[in-house]
């Protein structure tokens, strides 16, 4: 998203057909093009829960990144899954409901037991994860071997 100030982005989101979206973050580094599933759209792309979960998934593997590499702890690789559940409101309505994410770093050997601190500070950095807590259920779980 481009950054406009500090603490803002932005993004032109615009229907392309059916319920497709282009959305053009406005940085010159192409698109997104977002859908909903069959049988409202085509699912040729991500729907808004997906890219929900997406969001907060990159925000945390980039917060744990950045508190493994300033602890000095080699980070061969890094990834996410994450899982995105819908369920009714009271009035019917289909909500997202929660978000579950587990991270997969894979440290270098001899680095396992340095990673207690980060593991306790990370999540509160994620600018992402912490304001979606604020009305939906996230669970992060680290597998660390």
């Amino acid at each position: 998203m481009a950054e406009t100030a500090p603490g803002r982005a932005r993004a032109h989101v615009e229907l392309e057909e059916g319920y497709r979206f282009k959305v053009d973050f406005g940085d010159g580094r192409g698109v997104l093009l977002m859908d909903e599933p069959a049988p409202l759209g085509d699912g040729s792309g991500p729907n808004a829960a997906a890219v929900l979960g997406a969001a907060v998934a990159n925000c945390l593997s980039a917060s744990l990144l950045f508190c493994l590499r300033k602890a000095r702890i080699e980070v061969r690789s890094l990834g996410a899954d994450v899982e995105v559940t819908s369920s009714r409101n009271e009035r019917g309505r289909l909500r997202v409901s929660g978000v579950r994410v587990q991270l997969h770093p894979d440290l270098a050997p001899g680095n396992e037991g340095r990673v207690g601190r980060c593991l306790e500070l990370f999540e509160d950095f994620c600018v992402v994860t912490e304001a979606v807590r604020g009305g939906i259920e996230v669970d992060v779980t680290v597998g660390i071997p």
